[in-house]
């Protein structure tokens, strides 16, 4: 009688497969959550970077009197162009380099856009290409205030 009474300590292999199902679970839930915040936060650095750039056009405006051309294009807050007055010293941007929208990819600048503003700088979303949706949306500077 005693070997049948014996204590049996341990977790059964249902149990086990239980506890694994639930974190499994849990673990998905939490990295959908994690990479949808990751791709909002893109989605505002990259309005930011060009709500910064807006401003820095709208700088160059007020000290040449023009807007950079579109053959330059966002280069001339950076570089200093030949033919062109009133250039601030040192560029327009706390950079050297041109900022790129948070997908890795370069701004587009647009003279005279079919919304008939003066300019407009794009980024065109995760895809890097023109349209799209969700986040390969494009992105505008009139859209970023």
């Amino acid at each position: 009688m005693k070997n049948k009474r014996q204590n049996r300590t341990g977790f059964t292999l249902v149990e086990i497969m239980a506890v694994i199902i639930i974190i499994g679970l849990l673990a998905a839930i939490g990295a959908v959550n994690f990479l949808g915040q990751t791709d909002k936060a893109r989605v505002t650095t990259t309005r930011a970077n060009l709500k910064m750039l807006d401003s820095a056009v709208a700088q160059f405006k007020m000290d040449t009197g023009q807007y950079p051309d579109e053959e330059q294009g966002l280069l001339e807050l950076i570089e200093e162009p030949t033919d062109i007055i009133g250039w601030q010293p040192g560029g327009y941007l706390n950079t050297t380099e041109l900022p790129r929208d948070a997908w890795s990819n370069e701004f587009d600048y647009i003279r005279y856009p079919e919304s008939g503003r003066d300019y407009v700088i794009v980024s065109y979303g995760a895809d890097g290409q023109e349209g799209g949706e969700d986040y390969d949306t494009d992105l505008y500077s009139t859209d970023a205030y």
